[in-house]
């Protein structure tokens, strides 16, 4: 740096206060700071010996520093004086702190911030009680509450990152239209009006002290043809009807800076649902494309492309890149609802949505560009963004940024650009929509005889059939009827489509599953968009509909699971039961816990998303057959442990706890869930029903609860069962969480809906059927009480384990088993039933229920488990089958399974062609035969 000049003004208050780091920087750096003190000496006197140079603000300084400073404020004229008096003080000692080096940008912006806030909010309060003096105090019609303006800060001050020259964005709205009392009568939009009027005149009009803020409120409902304040029903119909893509990007950094907390809290919430949609919105895209083509576009004709805020490169880039993750997922992402953008780019990196290296390239290049924008702005106080030309200047801001010549500086500036502008790009590219000019959009616009030819020369065979359906589907009403946008968009789709189904094995059978998917998304633009702008979205898409008829319906039924189609790790990735049940929680996070209605749907609609990854995983044999059924067993227990919890809090809030509780711990609540059949036997598959028994510990419960509206513990307990399976079986518009069978209880149909302990304990030891102890040999509790469980485990046991009459249990069990087959096998001569065929998977089930009853006695083993393969393991172990046989019957049991599971995923009948089992089938038809002959032993032939 050149020797600085400092005016004989400056050497003399430098030279009567305490030293001050680097003031011949600061000086040299800001005119503005120079300027001031020359002007208003006693007043830079006074900021040097007070300290505050050196000293970091806590938030609230600034609003009590300046009501002392308006203490003796009367009337407007004396008002604007000490407002501006106070801003200059406090921005020459921003500057200086800032140019000194004694505080990081991050506090600059802040800084600067919390300076405007408290502006605006002591005028306000200043001015409102004066007009109210004039006017009247203004009321609600409705609340007849007393009426306060709220400032919605936008921009650079909504985010706490104003810049040193920065306009102030503001939106001016209040609660509710009513009257003013107790002056001259008017209306409230009047009143706040005038209010709006006069704070603007406060903060900007230039006297001969300056100005305070530049105010700007083009960003309100309508812009400069709107009214300039707005009640609150007005604010919300306006953007849920008017509302346009760039102001949902600016009111990301909408904050409320004025008002009652109540009223402030209700305009959020109001503007939330506009800002953040819950499904994951990937039209972002093209409204950011569209936003930044109009900057670019706007600067070239201007000539000003060397702008650091608007730019390539440039800070506006910094903050989209941001603000386009935040508008896709701050819907379902509670935690990216927050305006920093430092915060944010942390926060993505942790979702994974950016690569640590991106988010450090963008951070690094925010920090630099940041503080170059502060040294552009301090020299004179101006609103520029634009690097300055002259060398004297360019030698002064390379120099404040730490440099001592300008070109390492200006190397140093385009690798930051350079950096941003590559992100940036990256981030809007279409990789898979830039091969429109070659064959995408000129499909439809081919001869019907040149489409099938193309199709054919891609590997399709049905190209008669497939040209029709594609034909018939853009000929259609629905297509037609498509607006531009949507046209437009469709029209870039669907030759993307049908260029991915070709790369697949089956394209024909893809193609025509893909099509009525994208029948049902077309004027949904969210996903509509998602698939255009994410290449790896489209390719999960085509090959889960290649492999599987039941996801490709899920998905045009649920087309929000699409929004796990993104990222093939996490598509793929099998999470653990903590995992999952955090994922859960998750999901449901910001449902108030009164929503019912929310939660069902979300319940419903976090259940398609957890099965869809599990079939995603099974169908591209990521996922073990074992693992499939242990998943979707772990999602049916998280979830109906979740409902438990849920209706349990619904009812305790009417009637109490019952005398067994006293909070909402649900391994202490009296009250057990007990799983049967696939449930019960870790098996569950992806149609499977759930049977439930419902049980509650009638020794610790005894009396009625302690609510104001108690009720008898039987009654508490009933309604609790009740509300659980409305809850799961309840069609809302997501489908059921799952069907619920209940005809295992005590009784069958005719039985109490929720059973004592100990009539469950009587019924099971006195009159249940054989084939009820074959149920329980698969029955474990999957939600509630601990204890309970343990006594629940314990009549199991003993029921199970006790000595049977062979021959009498080979009856029993071998007539149910014929009465079932009779009843329901659906084998033919050619094909064979997976489940109830002989030598099927229920044959194998019975198998195993007659082993555990007829030996459990002599082995407890068998009763450590209620999963077959387990269980049959035991009976190795016992001696009743080797370990050969024993693998033989599991690995029978896992190919029926499995195939079952294919079954469904094609969307076909559980059978088979009968040669595809022949050697499975022989193994367990020579193991019921052996068994139930009466021998025990058995020979499997090989």
């Amino acid at each position: 740096m050149d020797k600085v000049s400092i005016s004989e003004q400056w050497q003399q208050l430098l030279a009567t206060s305490q030293p001050h780091p680097h003031s011949e920087t600061v000086l040299y750096g800001s005119q503005f700071v120079a300027h001031w003190g020359e002007r208003w000496p006693e007043q830079a006197a006074a900021l040097l010996a007070s300290g505050d140079i050196l000293r970091a603000y806590e938030k609230e300084a600034y609003q009590q520093k300046l009501k002392n400073s308006l203490a003796d404020v009367t009337d407007e004229v004396s008002l604007h004086k000490a407002l501006r008096q106070f801003r200059q003080r406090e921005m020459s000692r921003i500057i200086w702190r800032d140019l000194a080096g004694l505080a990081e940008v991050v506090e600059i912006m802040a800084d600067l911030s919390h300076l405007a806030d408290a502006c605006i909010a002591e005028t306000l309060s200043l001015l409102d009680n004066w007009l109210s003096c004039e006017l009247g105090i203004p009321y609600g019609q409705d609340s007849q509450q007393r009426q306060y303006m709220v400032v919605l800060a936008m921009g650079k001050l909504g985010a706490e990152e104003l810049n040193l020259s920065s306009d102030v964005d503001l939106i001016f709205t209040y609660p509710e239209q009513g009257m003013t009392r107790g002056g001259k009568v008017v209306e409230n939009e009047v009143f706040f009006t005038r209010l709006g009027q006069a704070l603007i005149q406060a903060l900007d009009k230039p006297t001969v002290e300056g100005f305070v803020f530049r105010v700007d409120m083009r960003l309100r409902p309508f812009g400069d043809s709107g009214a300039l304040v707005s009640c609150f029903n007005a604010i919300e119909d306006y953007y849920q009807t008017q509302g346009r893509e760039w102001e949902r990007y600016a009111m990301i950094k909408a904050r409320t800076i004025t008002g009652k907390t109540a009223d402030r809290e209700r305009l959020v919430s109001l503007l939330k649902p506009f800002v953040y949609r819950r499904y994951l919105d990937y039209g972002v895209f093209s409204a950011l494309r569209n936003m930044k083509a109009g900057i670019v576009a706007e600067l070239s004709r201007k000539g000003i492309e060397n702008n650091i805020k608007l730019g390539a490169g440039g800070i506006r880039e910094i903050e989209f890149v941001g603000q386009v993750f935040q508008l896709i997922y701050g819907g379902r992402d509670i935690a990216l609802q927050q305006r920093s953008i430092i915060l944010i780019l942390d926060l993505l990196v942790e979702r994974e949505s950016l690569s640590i290296y991106a988010a450090t390239d963008l951070k690094q290049a925010y920090i630099f560009l940041r503080r170059l924008e502060h040294r552009i702005q301090a020299f004179a106080d101006k609103q520029t963004h634009q690097l300055p030309t002259e060398h004297d200047a360019q030698k002064r801001i390379a120099f404040l940024m730490g440099y001592q010549s300008t070109a390492p500086f200006f190397s140093a500036l385009d690798r930051h650009r350079q950096a941003v502008k590559r992100h940036f790009s990256q981030l809007l590219t279409i990789p898979q929509a830039e091969q429109d000019d070659d064959e995408n959009v000129h499909f439809f616009n081919l001869s019907v005889e040149q489409q099938s030819d193309y199709l054919s020369d891609n590997g399709f065979s049905q190209v008669d059939k497939i040209t029709a359906l594609l034909n018939a589907f853009v000929g259609s009403r629905t297509y037609k009827n498509l607006n531009e946008v949507e046209h437009q968009r469709a029209a870039t789709l669907l030759p993307l489509l049908i260029n991915a189904a070709a790369s697949v094995s089956n394209p024909d059978n893809c193609i025509q599953r893909v099509i009525p998917f994208v029948e049902k998304i077309l004027r949904r633009s969210a996903y509509m968009s998602l698939l255009v702008e994410n290449s790896l979205a489209l390719s999960q898409l085509i090959q889960l509909c290649a492999a599987s008829p039941w996801i490709s319906e899920r998905l045009a039924k649920h087309p929000i699971l699409l929004d796990e189609l993104l990222d093939p790790r996490s598509l793929y990735k099998v999470p653990s039961r903590d995992e999952q049940q955090k994922k859960l929680e998750h999901y449901i996070a910001h449902i108030e816990e009164d929503d019912l209605e929310q939660q069902m749907d979300l319940l419903r609609e976090y259940r398609q998303v957890a099965t869809l990854h599990v079939a995603a995983a099974d169908v591209t044999d990521v996922l073990p057959l074992m693992q499939v059924g242990d998943q979707l067993s772990d999602l049916a227990e998280i979830i109906i442990n979740k409902v438990m919890l849920l209706a349990w809090r619904y009812l305790v809030a009417k009637h109490g706890y019952p005398p067994c509780s006293h909070n909402d711990d649900m391994t202490q609540c009296g009250f057990t869930v007990l799983a049967y059949g696939k449930l019960g036997g870790l098996e569950l598959a992806y149609g499977s029903d759930l049977d439930l028994v419902f049980l509650y510990d009638d020794d610790r419960n005894q009396g009625e609860t302690n609510g104001e509206k108690p009720v008898d513990v039987l009654m508490f307990y009933t309604r609790l069962a009740q509300r659980i399976v409305h809850f799961i079986n309840r069609l809302t518009s997501n489908g059921v969480l799952y069907e619920v069978d209940l005809r295992l209880r005590p009784n069958g149909q005719s039985g109490l809906l929720v059973a004592p302990l100990s009539g469950f304990e009587r019924y099971q030891q006195q009159s249940a059927w054989t084939w009820e102890h074959q149920a329980l040999v698969r029955a474990r509790c999957v939600a509630g009480d601990l204890a309970l469980t343990e006594k629940i485990a314990q009549t199991r046991l003993a029921v199970l384990a006790k000595k049977r009459d062979i021959p009498t249990l080979i009856h029993d069990v071998t007539e149910m088993r014929d009465r079932m087959r009779k009843q329901l096998d659906k084998s033919t001569t050619a094909m064979f039933d997976l489940k109830q065929g002989q030598g099927g998977i229920a044959d194998i089930e019975f198998l195993v229920q007659y082993a555990t009853l007829a030996w459990s006695w002599q082995c407890p083993a068998l009763l450590t488990n209620t999963d077959n393969i387990r269980i049959l393991d035991s009976l190795a172990a016992f001696g009743k089958l080797t370990h050969g046989q024993c693998e033989q019957l599991a690995e029978a049991y896992r190919f029926f399974r499995q195939l079952t599971n294919r079954c469904v995923l094609q969307a076909q009948s559980p059978t088979v062609p009968v040669a595809q089992v022949a050697a499975s089938r022989r193994i367990v038809i020579a193991c019921w035969q052996h068994w139930f002959s009466g021998n025990d032993s058995l020979e499997i032939e090989h």
